[in-house]
């Protein structure tokens, strides 16, 4: 097996007495697709956020590509190859799809030398990947629901990550979009990116995922291939009481 992209040992994290991440070890393989599952409050988004840097843990550590990352900012985790996307999306409303696609190209992607016709052309490219093209000198405030998911995929993607970390990218969806959703995430993925996916419809993470994850209470309680995930006695007891 190859060495895992992404190396979580012993990772913790406390907000004064209360315990959000308690001795958390996952490796992430390159190539992976892995989904995170938990009740709310079971520590997903406190743990992708020590991931990208948006938090730092009290304890552990973390590593990227055989490197330590665990005090790096957020900027540098970005430009090494992590991105992330966030569960309520906040572009820029007064400026067009196409210009929230130049900001992390131009200087999250640290590429200040590209003429701005080289940005437009790659931020066209992006958008096509997200069926957004057509939406691209849109001013982003206007956006549907399912374009606003887009267009934070569309941002993710425009750093050049190794890593995508997805939070809920599909929440407040329906059925339809889901699915619309779910085949760019797996489209990226088949292109040899390396995906971890935080999401509440269990059918999407089912589908999505080579690998989940349940966490409760801080805790990695259960961990297999998604067949088995649910045949698990944690994880029918969080989801189902059982």
């Amino acid at each position: 097996m190859n060495p895992p992209l992404l190396n979580i040992e012993n990772l913790s994290k406390r907000f004064g007495g209360f315990v959000a991440l308690s001795a958390i070890d996952l490796a992430v393989q390159p190539g992976e697709r892995l989904g995170i599952i938990g009740p709310n409050g079971s520590g997903k988004t406190t743990l992708i956020n020590c991931i990208s840097g948006a938090l730092r843990g009290d304890g552990g550590s973390v590593r990227f590509d055989g490197r330590d990352i665990t005090r790096l900012p957020p900027y540098r985790r970005t430009r090494l190859g992590i991105a992330r996307s966030f569960q309520i999306p906040r572009p820029f409303p007064t400026m067009t799809v196409a210009e929230n696609i130049a900001v992390p190209l131009e200087y999250v992607a640290h590429r200040r030398s590209l003429h701005t016709a080289d940005v437009r052309a790659e931020a066209m490219e992006i958008l096509q990947r997200v069926q957004l093209a057509d939406r691209a000198d849109a001013l982003a405030g206007a956006l549907s629901q399912i374009e606003l998911r887009k267009l934070e995929l569309a941002r993710a993607m425009a750093t050049g990550p190794r890593l995508l970390i997805l939070d809920e990218v599909m929440a407040g969806l329906s059925a339809l979009e889901v699915d619309e959703m779910l085949e760019m995430v797996m489209a990226l993925s088949g292109q040899g990116m390396t995906v971890m996916m935080i999401e509440h419809i269990m059918r999407a993470i089912m589908r999505f995922s080579q690998r989940v994850v349940c966490l409760d209470a801080g805790r990695i309680v259960a961990e297999a291939p998604p067949a088995e995930i649910v045949r698990d006695r944690n994880v029918q007891r969080i989801y189902l009481g059982a």
